[in-house]
């Protein structure tokens, strides 16, 4: 398994004396709940301790009522730095973590042992909290190589991202779509910054890239080369939601990025929360519940700029993988319309 916790010294201690939570943290026992996140540099870090702050109500602090916590009673939550998606759904399936962050396309290809996944054992018990935010799709080219759509990538140098990560494999569906694979362009695979450089320094067309906007490399490249943002959008771009449940639509607004003055269509995978299937109904029912209450709403909109995108009405949008029971009989009594549960994967 990847390694997960960077600053695990006291988070040693911590699990040592945590165990996994369980249905006494309704009688004030105090119990431990992690949120795997990603490097501590990036958004799901603080997006973690914002979350963490919002569910947690330890045994004796003021109540809600009272102007305190307005988390789950006896519950303390903590962040905790890891490498990211698959790593986090690697630490909730051995049970080292409760929660974790995790792409939509990511938590989708290990729940059915596919994409990322392929060749390992399915990952079934990965369940889903709530879709957080969108993660765009940039498909970024020079603005004098010609690249209008998609289909213009033919016979270009484009980057795809590195080998094993989620990009490189969107990269692909999204040139499956429009009728392209790897053999019609000129591939290379190297991470955005590397990218990047190699754009500036006349040496690559385009590049794929996933997450969440402004990009601080794309921003950078902006300031010194003319950039378009290529759209993903139209009836190739519908044909890829409609097979695979873990994308959505999504717009990166005129201005976002120097030198693109009009808003982009293009496709999003969603930053999710998931955990396992093995942790308590009641427990993820009151966690929901707490990320939801207007205390952590207003936690949300004044603590990170992705948080204010954290909302109920999408919460379960773009979900690919089952809703965990607790999370569902939450959104179903707040009135959401719940998706369809995907099948189950085929057996290994």
């Amino acid at each position: 398994m990847m390694a997960l916790l960077k600053n695990s010294g006291w988070m040693a201690a911590l699990a040592v004396c945590a165990g996994v939570a369980t249905g006494s943290v309704y009688a004030q026992e105090m119990s431990f709940f992690r949120v795997g996140t990603g490097g501590t540099a990036g958004t799901y870090f603080p997006i973690g301790g914002l979350l963490a702050n919002a569910i947690s109500n330890p045994p004796g602090a003021r109540a809600c009522d009272e102007g305190g916590s307005c988390g789950v009673p006896g519950l303390v939550a903590t962040a905790v730095a890891s490498n990211g998606s698959v790593a986090n759904i690697n630490a909730i399936a051995g049970g080292s973590l409760e929660s974790g962050f995790s792409q939509s396309d990511v938590a989708y290809w290990a729940y059915t042992g596919t994409g990322v996944f392929e060749g390992q054992p399915a990952v079934e018990s990965v369940r889903a909290i709530a879709n957080l935010y969108p993660e765009s799709i940039h498909l970024v080219a020079r603005a004098d190589s010609g690249i209008k759509s998609v289909a213009d990538l033919a016979g270009k140098k484009v980057s795809m991202d590195e080998p094993g990560s989620g990009t490189l494999v969107d990269a692909r569906l999204i040139l499956e779509a429009y009728g392209l694979s790897e053999d019609d362009i000129e591939p290379e695979f190297l991470k955005p910054n590397q990218a990047a450089d190699l754009m500036r320094d006349g040496n690559m067309d385009a590049f794929f890239f996933v997450g969440g906007f402004p990009a601080g490399a794309i921003a950078e490249l902006a300031t010194s080369l003319d950039i378009t943002l290529v759209p993903i959008a139209g009836p190739e771009a519908e044909a890829i939601r409609e097979d695979y449940a873990f994308f959505s639509t999504n717009t990166v607004p005129a201005g976002t990025y120097e030198g693109v003055d009009a808003d982009v269509q293009t496709l999003a995978v969603g930053a999710q929360w998931v955990t396992s299937a093995e942790q308590p109904e009641e427990l993820i029912y009151q966690i929901t519940k707490a990320v939801w209450n207007e205390s952590s709403r207003a936690l949300l909109d004044s603590g990170h700029s992705k948080g204010k995108e954290i909302r109920m009405e999408t919460a379960v949008e773009g979900v690919g993988i089952p809703l965990h029971p607790g999370a569902e009989r939450f959104y179903r009594e707040a009135g959401l319309e719940i998706p369809a549960a995907p099948e189950a994967p085929a057996a290994q």
